[in-house]
């Protein structure tokens, strides 16, 4: 599949799939959301969680972005650069982590809330760049 023709499509959506590697080989998968910025992905995530853990010692991952009906979708290979771990409400992660949720979901009722929220589960930005494509967007 074309990667233009992939990433057309995957900017239709907000919701996929993010498959990382885990120490022993075996794909670890997550279901997630992101938001495109500026010809990649942008994804929120937790310091402690197991996909940022195998995005620190390999950023090579999988985005599969699924279709309206179960046959259709794409699979973009890629490589996540993660940012820093927001330690304050007004750094450039916490900046980072409110251009991720406007893009995604317009202005939250309360900015001060989500910000603290940020800082205290230790979130970051995954910058998902996609090299290469395969899937199915229409069946014949």
């Amino acid at each position: 599949m074309d990667l233009d023709t992939a990433l057309a499509f995957a900017l239709t959506r907000q919701r996929g799939v993010l498959a990382t590697i885990r120490s022993d080989g075996r794909p670890q998968l997550s279901n997630i959301m992101f938001v495109p910025v500026d010809g990649d992905f942008w994804i929120s995530v937790t310091a402690s969680r197991a996909k940022t853990r195998n995005l620190r010692r390999d950023p090579r991952c999988v985005l599969h972005v699924p279709g309206d009906d179960f046959w259709t979708f794409v699979a973009l290979d890629g490589i996540a650069t993660l940012s820093d771990v927001t330690k304050d409400e007004h750094d450039a992660v916490a900046e980072l982590l409110v251009e991720y949720y406007r893009r995604g979901s317009g202005e939250h009722p309360d900015w001060d809330e989500f910000r603290s929220t940020m800082v205290h589960e230790g979130r970051l930005v995954a910058k998902f760049h996609a090299t290469s494509a395969y899937g199915i967007l229409q069946r014949s």
